[in-house]
């Protein structure tokens, strides 16, 4: 029904944003990933997702057409709700969350708050291969398929890390430094293990 609200941020939090458009004060629930998008924002535009319920209508936002996307896809997975999809959006940014759904990593959609076991594998299930052809060019882009990237988890978990906290570790220390060979990912991340 609506595609997206511009106009002025009245009022912004971590879980909704109030939009000033020509007058009407619109209401919008957001994760924490299109927050950090619009917190140093005064206005802009918010792309939308309408729910009409028995017992509410709300509208959700989002800063990329990319996180609406997938919060499209998240709530048709039976057991996801629009909280619980919006929780997942909140948790991880959408790129660590498509990542972990096509390269089915359970434990890091586990670490959602609400999500277990069985319905982190049946996101997984039900997700990954429309994913993988919705986003195949975040995939081949991530730094997962990167050699370098490999070497030094590798070597990190050998020395006896916890696999995802090394993940994550490599991903932010190659987002600014992407030309950052295997022994300065290895060293980089020592420090911040």
């Amino acid at each position: 029904m609506y595609e997206f609200i511009e106009g002025k941020f009245e009022l912004k939090n971590p879980s909704f944003v109030v939009i000033n458009a020509n007058g009407i004060g619109y209401h919008i629930e957001i994760s924490l990933t299109t927050y950090s998008e619009i917190k140093n924002l005064d206005s802009g535009k918010i792309l939308t997702y309408y729910v009409v319920r028995e017992d509410a209508h709300q509208l959700f936002g989002f800063s990329t057409i990319k996180e609406r996307q997938l919060f499209r896809h998240l709530i048709s997975v039976n057991g996801i709700g629009v909280n619980t999809a919006r929780m997942m959006l909140s948790s991880m940014n959408t790129d660590e969350l498509l990542v972990a759904i096509v390269k089915e990593n359970v434990n890091a959609i586990k670490q959602v708050k609400g999500i277990g076991q069985k319905t982190a594998q049946r996101v997984i299930l039900e997700l990954k291969d429309p994913l993988s052809k919705l986003d195949i060019e975040i995939i081949n882009t991530n730094t997962i398929s990167n050699k370098k990237y490999e070497e030094a988890l590798l070597a990190l978990q050998t020395l006896g890390f916890n696999k995802i906290i090394v993940e994550k570790a490599i991903e932010k220390i190659i987002e600014n430094n992407p030309d950052a060979s295997v022994e300065l990912l290895i060293k980089q991340a020592l420090k911040v293990l």
